[in-house]
């Protein structure tokens, strides 16, 4: 008996791929924001404006 894949099993194969890419990705993308957000808020609580001040649009003139 020959194995091979049939077009059911490739198209499986390729969404199980891309669900567990997708996952991964959006973890990733999800603890990159959380990072970020968290030490925008430190900067924030602690009184940095410098940091704060170069992730926001300057204060208009």
């Amino acid at each position: 008996m020959e194995k091979s894949f049939t077009l059911i099993h490739t198209i499986a194969t390729a969404g199980a791929f891309s669900a567990i890419s997708f996952w991964y990705g959006f973890m990733f993308g999800r603890e990159s924001a959380r990072k970020e957000l968290g030490e925008l808020i430190k900067d924030l609580r602690c009184g940095n404006s410098d940091s704060a001040a170069s992730s926001s649009s300057p204060p208009p003139s």
